[in-house]
């Protein structure tokens, strides 16, 4: 399987070039193409307003610092780069790209490149693969590489301060690596540029990607070989990053927002006699998906963690016969929103629709089928808002006999479809990268479900 999960990777590719401009809105069909961040323009109330956008595609890993004492919304681009990083020990090697590395003792030594107080913030870097957001505490030797220095953990706040920032900005597809987790899995994108990837590139809309799977799913005993029951179709995705900051307010952000929205669609069917012999959902994950991206919140680069397990879940009492197909479309909005005062509140919205292809219930029982997805969305490698979105399928039937005074007797069956949706999840304490204050447990999302009938219908014989 891991094999199989390296061969999909898509090679050259650790870290996500995004594509789209600084507040640009994802749409089903593209992106804009990519543009680097613009200088930052001064708010109203005196506050600079930083551009967010991709980071360049085939650039060094950038780099940003804010210097100690430089006074408020001083986070500037720089030419330093983290040479390396031990997770431990929390060691760094800073290096200046601009100059030469010399031996160790060089005589006159250069003024070491960064200061105490200092924070940097670094795009994935050798050690730190998440990127790295962290304050110096200590300056050391210089040795070949650059400027050994101490660290310690710190928050956006220390590195944005009084600026602003808003921006959504689309991930890119050809980007994402994915591991499958059973037989039968295929990937494909199309990116905004035109290139394509995969079976299904071909009738991709322009920034979005596809997974198609044909899963079997369990059977009920006494079920006869032609009511086999299994999953098959595909989910087509086209997520987008939302990140904003505000730090207006003094010390610490006014508000701040991170989260990710998507447009989503799918077709799938569910055919034959499932079960689940626990009398619970089982819940398959058929493909892991990642990304990092890295945006630039003005000089800043802001790393963000992307994950998503895609999975197809079927909760059944092995009674009911369905052979039904169905189109979903629709779109999702899920993330943290902070402002002084509430706090953390949680964001969650989902607007979808499916329609049956076709249908077919025999028997009496229950049976409900999703093909969802449990994403997370973090930064610098920590979750800071979970969430599990699952479009479904729900089917129910009843049969029922009687017998007439003169000895005839006959069936009636009535049976039903429906479709709906769940999204939940919850927002994480690591959320206090922003630089506001931490909360002690988890917040949920509230949970978000909506259903509405397809197709029914009843027989007679």
């Amino acid at each position: 399987m891991r094999m199989l999960a390296r061969r999909l990777l898509l090679p050259g590719l650790t870290t996500l070039a995004l594509t789209a401009t600084g507040c640009s809105t994802a749409t089903p069909t593209g992106a804009a193409a990519p543009t680097p961040a613009t200088a930052p323009s001064p708010a109203a109330d005196g506050a600079q307003r930083l551009e967010v956008a991709a980071a360049p595609q085939g650039a060094p890993a950038p780099t940003a610092v804010g210097r100690a004492g430089a006074g408020r919304g001083a986070p500037t681009k720089s030419s330093l780069k983290v040479a390396s990083y031990d997770r431990q020990t929390r060691r760094a090697v800073i290096s200046d790209t601009r100059q030469a590395p010399s031996a160790p003792g060089h005589s006159p030594a250069p003024a070491p490149p960064v200061a105490v107080g200092d924070v940097v913030a670094s795009a994935p870097a050798p050690g730190a693969p998440d990127g790295l957001l962290a304050k110096v505490t200590e300056v050391g030797r210089k040795t070949s590489l650059g400027t050994e220095v101490q660290t310690a953990p710190t928050t956006l706040s220390a590195v944005l301060d009084a600026d602003k920032a808003d921006g959504r900005v689309p991930v890119d597809p050809a980007s994402v690596t994915v591991e499958p987790l059973m037989k039968g899995v295929t990937f494909s994108w199309a990116r905004s540029q035109g290139a394509r990837f995969g079976p299904q590139g071909a009738t991709l809309p322009l920034g979005s990607l596809r997974l198609d799977v044909t899963a079997p799913v369990d059977t009920a005993p006494d079920a006869p070989v032609q009511a086999a029951a299994s999953v098959s179709g595909f989910v087509q995705l086209a997520p987008t990053v939302e990140f904003s900051y505000d730090g207006s307010g003094g010390s610490g952000p006014r508000s701040a927002f991170l989260g990710m929205s998507g447009v989503w669609s799918s077709q799938w069917s569910l055919k034959g006699r499932a079960a689940a012999s626990t009398g619970a959902p089982r819940r398959i994950p058929f493909a892991k998906l990642h990304s990092a991206p890295v945006i630039q919140v003005g000089p800043v680069p802001v790393v963000v963690d992307l994950d998503l397990t895609v999975y197809v879940q079927v909760e059944a009492d092995g009674r009911v016969t369905l052979d039904v197909r169905q189109d979903v479309k629709g779109d999702f909005r899920v993330g943290g929103a902070y402002a002084t005062g509430p706090g953390w509140t949680p964001v969650s919205t989902s607007n979808v629709h499916s329609t049956p292809v076709t249908s077919e219930v025999t028997a009496a029982g229950r049976i409900k089928g999703a093909l969802g997805a449990e994403a997370s969305v973090g930064l610098y490698g920590a979750v800071g808002v979970s969430a599990d979105f699952a479009p479904y399928l729900r089917g129910e039937a009843d049969a029922k006999a009687s017998a007439a005074t003169g000895g005839a007797a006959s069936a009636h069956a009535a049976w039903a479809l429906y479709g709906g949706f769940g999204l939940s999840g919850q927002l994480h304490a690591q959320l206090s990268l922003f630089g506001t204050p931490v909360f002690e447990r988890r917040i949920p999302l509230g949970a978000l479900t909506r259903e509405w009938p397809l197709v029914s219908g009843r027989t007679k014989s």
